[in-house]
């Protein structure tokens, strides 16, 4: 009764083994098929055959995009740090950071609130900015650095110094102050958009004041009226160009419109209503809520959302859009 499945495996053995004899595609040297198969969509090559998506993989080919997570369990202080692979649909858990104190996402004393971890993605890579120990000191003296091709942690350098010589020649530059204690009271994001960068000094639905930093001029002015009165949630840029908000109490979904300085509704989904995060790339929208992680193609006609299923008994803290990691061999 159990003899068909070894078959079938055998057969699929022998199947690859032809494959890899064969070489990526028949009749070109491997080096020239890597240059044409990487003009095709990977989600093409995942499914087409087997030796394409080995090379999917490959230290040596583009990496394709995954989301990466910040995860913990319900009502527990630890942190766990996954990728998903949107090809297979899998999460797969990075390798631990240094040995560091524990980086504490709620304390006893604050049951009702989490304590901030800031994270943020940059050159490819990921960075751990912030977070608090159990005794509410700070717990990164320097920043812990994820570099995906590699699969390793580093640390960067200290935070203090204006100088950040890293491997990718990162560099600390004092820039005009923004000499309002008013937007220092809580881990609210910059958004980067059209050469500026736009923040507001408290989260959420509630009333705020907003800013907009002039990257190229050096200097602070009031953010317009109509973009701060529609901040009411998580806001992120697409490539800078298009700027999206979730409303956080209503589950709404909007884009800014610069030139009439107002928003416009793009959809409303029950799965974005307490959005704590919003990233944009590519043409999709991931959103960190109660409900879990959501994917909004904005890209589609009409925009499309659906669920990302999360590893069992781990909640979203925050995501980013990064390089696949390679896969071990």
């Amino acid at each position: 009764m159990s003899m068909p499945m070894p078959m079938d495996s055998t057969k699929r053995q022998k199947e690859e083994e032809e494959e890899e004899e064969e070489g990526l595609i028949p009749g070109l040297p491997d080096h020239i098929a890597q240059l044409s198969l990487a003009s095709l969509p990977p989600k093409l090559l995942f499914t087409l055959s087997h030796s394409w998506r080995r090379l999917l993989y490959s230290p040596t080919f583009p990496p394709f995009n995954c989301l990466y997570a910040l995860l913990a369990p319900p009502h527990s202080p630890s942190l766990h740090f996954h990728a998903y692979d949107p090809l297979s649909a899998t999460w797969q858990a990075l390798p631990p950071p240094p040995p560091e104190p524990p980086l504490l996402l709620r304390h006893p004393a604050f049951l009702s609130r989490s304590l901030a971890v800031q994270s943020i993605s940059l050159g490819g890579r990921l960075l751990l900015l912030a977070a608090t120990t159990h005794n509410l000191t700070p717990a990164l003296p320097r920043p812990l650095v994820f570099h995906p091709p590699s699969r390793s942690w580093s640390h960067g350098p200290p935070l203090s110094p204006r100088r950040w010589s890293h491997a990718a020649a990162w560099e600390w530059q004092p820039k005009a102050q923004l000499r309002d204690a008013r937007f220092s009271r809580e881990a609210v994001d910059a958004v980067g958009w059209r050469g500026t960068l736009c923040m507001v000094n408290v989260k959420g639905d509630a009333a705020k004041e907003g800013v907009v930093y002039d990257v190229a001029g050096d200097f602070w002015k009031d953010m317009p009226e109509g973009m701060l009165n529609g901040w009411r949630g998580p806001v992120a840029a697409m490539e800078e160009r298009l700027m999206f908000v979730v409303d956080e109490a209503k589950g709404a979904l909007r884009k800014y419109i610069p030139q009439q300085d107002a928003w416009e509704d793009i959809l409303h989904n029950h799965r974005l209503k307490g959005a704590q995060q919003l990233v944009a790339h590519q043409g999709k929208l991931c959103v960190v809520s109660p409900s879990g992680i959501s994917v909004v193609d904005v890209a589609a006609a009409p925009p499309r959302i659906f669920p990302v299923k999360l590893p069992e008994g781990l909640e979203p803290v925050a995501v980013h859009v990064l390089p696949r990691m390679p896969l071990l061999h």
